[in-house]
């Protein structure tokens, strides 16, 4: 019987690298989110939701595609933009073309506090990840996420490119 391309199991090799690879990640994560949240008063999920209203035209998204776009459920975007609502952070309003429908507006406050907390984040970004890596290894983890994503079926491109 030939030698199966694949085991059923992954190695104790494997499992290393794979424990190794998500407690990396989780904790890369955790420093981001605590570094926008004590230097701008961001979530990482604020952020999120003004980075995609921020690229969009007229810097307005249906509620519906707004979820979509950043994988969330549409429950759990509507509570999260009740809070950020709150805070003048976005608007919401009925769409002019469907009664039943709810665009999301980024509102001048939103807009400005998207732009103040970038500048911390993106330097923590180069600080913590891009920093960290040599261009060679850089590109070696573009190809290892594009692998990921195909075989997720994410598609090629990470969202909000």
């Amino acid at each position: 019987m030939a030698q199966e391309k694949h085991r059923a199991m992954p190695t104790r090799e494997e499992l290393r690298i794979w424990r190794d690879y998500i407690e990396t990640a989780e904790a890369l994560r955790n420093r981001l989110e605590g570094r926008l949240q004590s230097e701008s008063s961001l979530s990482s999920a604020d952020y999120r939701v003004l980075l995609a209203l921020g690229e969009a035209d007229r810097k307005t998204l249906r509620s519906s595609a707004l979820a979509a776009l950043i994988g969330w459920e549409r429950s759990r975007l509507s509570h999260h933009l009740g809070r950020m609502e709150k805070r003048g952070l976005i608007r919401r309003a009925t769409c002019a073309d469907d009664a039943h429908g709810v665009e999301v507006v980024l509102t001048d406050l939103g807009a400005e506090r998207f732009r103040h907390g970038s500048v911390p984040h993106l330097r923590a970004v180069r600080e913590l990840f891009v920093d960290a890596l040599s261009p060679e290894r850089l590109a070696q983890v573009d190809a290892i996420t594009t692998a990921l994503r195909r075989r997720l079926d994410l598609g090629p491109e990470p969202s909000g490119r």
